[in-house]
């Protein structure tokens, strides 16, 4: 039986001190064959946000199912107070361990990232400055990457097809970029041109970001996890569960960016020296850069919009329309063929 009163009950919860989530799901389930080098990684990873990232970061992460000595390594770090959430449970998917991370939390900006990732020195502050200088902006990649335009970025690029600060330029830094292909084990066959030029897009303050952004490490507002975002998903991996994070700055008619210089290197499943020769680089916790309130509102694109993205989307795969875009937004034409 109850007796007493509870004392919490009606009581509303605090806020909590944090103004950026950080979500790892983490699935290791053995040390040999595929997986051999990747509790290194993990512990180069985590050591990585936790040495670039401000104090009011909340990290989370999920154990999806490893083995005995990378769920102790993780407990551990609970413990000690150097994360502050940790979930274990069964593989149940890369999307439904997201799922459980963000759900229960309010805190403005989530970034989501694999387990194989090394943050690099001011990727919080330069996320902040993307979402600040473009207030349309849903989710900041950190790594930049080839042709990023052409995918889920039809709205941006009909909304200022016009616009002359829509423009290809230099790539900030080609030795990342080609350092990211050399990490998914893309031989180097590739068009020297897509090292060389990028599309941007240039805000009112002068702030440059690239347009569109991959998955592996993005940050998004924290706002798009409150609408229509779903509670279960039947797959592991694949199966179209990526692109659900893809299509949710979409669904609001948001943008996708990623930082115009690269802040983060993918690492792989296999361990090289210079990954720890880069860890020991990387400068202490940056102080927090303040986000700017920008209000939001469920919106859902018209279908009107939707189908002219779709439109978009199409004329952007046949090649002499995609000729005449690249050539308005200024890319060389010795290089078009190339994009």
């Amino acid at each position: 039986m109850r007796q007493g009163y509870n004392p919490y009950k009606d009581n509303k919860t605090k806020p909590l001190p944090f103004s950026h989530q950080v979500v790892i799901p983490v699935y290791i389930p053995h040390q040999k064959d595929y997986f051999k080098d990747s509790f290194q990684i993990l512990k180069l990873c985590i050591g990585s946000i936790l040495k670039t990232s401000h104090p009011k970061t909340f990290i989370s992460i999920i154990d999806n199912g490893s083995c005995n000595e990378v769920s102790e390594y993780l407990q551990n770090l609970l413990n000690s107070g150097e994360i502050q959430e940790l979930t274990t449970t069964k593989n149940i998917g890369k999307l439904n361990a997201i799922i459980k991370a963000v759900a229960g939390q309010n805190i403005p900006l989530v970034t989501i990232t694999d387990a194989d990732m090394l943050f690099l020195s001011n990727w919080q502050s330069e996320t902040v400055k993307v979402f600040n200088a473009f207030p349309k902006a849903g989710v900041v990649g950190l790594i930049p990457q080839f042709l990023t335009y052409q995918n889920k970025s039809e709205n941006l690029l009909l909304e200022h097809f016009w616009n002359k600060k829509l423009r290809f330029i230099p790539v900030k830094n080609p030795f990342a970029l080609a350092k990211f292909y050399e990490s998914i084990g893309w031989e180097p066959n590739y068009s020297r041109a897509k090292l060389d030029y990028i599309l941007g897009l240039t805000a009112e303050n002068g702030h440059i970001a690239c347009v569109g952004s991959g998955h592996a490490v993005a940050t998004y507002r924290r706002e798009l996890f409150n609408f229509d975002f779903p509670l279960y998903n039947p797959y592991k991996m694949g199966g179209g569960s990526e692109q659900i994070l893809d299509d949710l700055p979409l669904k609001y008619g948001l943008y996708r960016f990623t930082t115009y210089d690269n802040y983060a290197y993918h690492l792989g499943n296999v361990y090289e020296d210079w990954m720890q020769k880069k860890f020991s680089t990387l400068d202490s916790e940056e102080k927090e850069l303040t986000l700017k309130e920008t209000p939001f509102t469920k919106k859902t694109a018209s279908a009107f919009s939707q189908f002219k993205e779709k439109l978009m989307n199409k004329a952007l795969k046949s090649f002499k329309i995609r000729m005449v875009f690249l050539k308005h937004k200024g890319l060389p034409k010795e290089v078009r063929k190339y994009f």
